[in-house]
């Protein structure tokens, strides 16, 4: 939770911020074991191209606690600290709350799959594994618990 706080807010902020009569774009999002892929949706011929992010790299998912209609990801898109910051955060406007959970909890699904598969791949390995984080909670229950938590 702590590295979406600021991006949502922020994007939120810029949202509000748009000139009138401005229209986000909308997009497909699709989870499946494989990872999170979310295509815009137009009715032009050109059509854009799908974004994938791989389970692999998704570090974690969460329902927003104040806007409740917001899905984040965390995409870790650098293992080391040369280049900056290691992640980005990808937010997501949905039609209602009960999507956005909805969205969590299938991330969290695809999570456990690919950590029966990495386990089952690794079993015989001496590597360490990597973690993933997904909360359940709901978001009045991660308020509850996040008091202090976070430095926004």
């Amino acid at each position: 939770m702590k590295h979406t706080r600021k991006p949502v807010d922020y994007l939120v902020s810029q949202a509000k911020n748009l000139p009138a009569h401005t229209i986000l774009p909308v997009v497909k999002v699709q989870v499946t074991k494989e990872g999170v892929t979310y295509v815009e949706v137009t009715d032009r011929k050109i059509k854009s191209d799908p974004v994938h992010f791989s389970v692999d790299v998704i570090s974690y998912g969460v329902q927003d606690l104040v806007y409740t209609r917001v899905f984040s990801m965390i995409i870790v898109t650098d293992d080391s600290l040369e280049n900056g910051i290691p992640f980005v955060c990808h937010s997501f406007v949905c039609e209602s709350r009960d999507q956005a959970r909805k969205i969590t909890y299938a991330l969290a699904a695809a999570f456990q799959d690919y950590g029966r598969r990495v386990k089952e791949e690794n079993k015989d390995a001496d590597r360490p594994l990597k973690k993933f984080a997904i909360d359940l909670r709901t978001p009045e229950e991660q308020a509850a618990a996040s008091d202090g938590e976070t430095d926004a």
